[in-house]
């Protein structure tokens, strides 16, 4: 008798114990679970982005100098818009004739844009909804607004070059330039910084761009051709 007396006592204990031990599980539980929230409020900003957007200024190799464009859109999706300035259709016609004078243009994307296999040089800018709400309406508006490719007054280069200047980025200034070398010089005159600032874009989508090709724009000597293998856009 005294043995099951013993062996109850024993029982009660180890229940009493047991009990206990859950208690203190349940009433840990709700501060870790608040622990970990608390942690996922922290990083949250960081791990979604407020700049999660972006633009990408891109140059290509090309059956000429090269081309330069821009990639923009969301950087947590995969799919990409293409804005560059080059002559209408594939035929060598236009080109040819946009040393000249000014020729029609197409302002999307290009044979061998979407392809790092051609890539040559790239600067990525992140920026925040409301930074990118205003330059991707200003691309939008560019290339609604931009007809006419030519390559001494307005080619692939100036297209990208007002970008870079609505995003309140230092140029290099001069769209004569080959389309890799003046990437890699926007980059390092913006010291490769990898954020849009903060402010207001200065301009205003219904601003146009600083230059423009017209019909009566004086011809200028073409910079001279680089040796380039790959895809034919300007």
């Amino acid at each position: 008798m005294r043995d099951l007396r013993t062996k109850a006592r024993g029982f009660a204990l180890v229940a009493g114990l047991c009990a206990v031990a859950i208690t203190a599980a349940v009433e840990v539980q709700p501060a870790n679970a608040q622990d970990a929230a608390a942690t996922r409020a922290s990083v949250q900003p960081e791990a979604q982005g407020r700049a999660i957007y972006y633009v990408d200024f891109r140059a290509r190799t090309a059956a000429s100098y090269g081309h330069a464009f821009v990639w923009y859109g969301r950087a947590d999706q995969k799919q990409i818009e293409v804005a560059g300035l080059h002559p209408a259709t594939e035929s060598v016609v236009p080109y040819i004739l946009g040393h000249v004078i000014p020729v029609p243009s197409e302002t999307g994307k290009s044979y061998g844009d979407l392809d790092d296999e051609y890539l040559t040089a790239s600067y990525r800018v992140y920026m925040t909804e409301p930074e990118a709400k205003r330059v991707f309406a200003y691309i939008k508006h560019l290339q609604a607004t931009s007809p006419l490719w030519n390559a001494a007054t307005y080619n692939c280069v100036a297209f990208i070059q007002d970008i870079a200047r609505q995003m309140g980025l230092r140029v290099p200034g001069n769209h004569l330039l080959y389309p890799e070398d003046w990437v890699k010089q926007l980059k390092q005159l913006n010291g490769g910084r990898r954020y849009m600032s903060s402010p207001a874009v200065a301009q205003t989508p219904s601003q146009a761009p600083s230059t423009r090709a017209t019909a009566a724009s004086a011809p200028k000597p073409a910079a001279p051709a680089r040796a380039q293998t790959a895809a034919a856009s300007y």
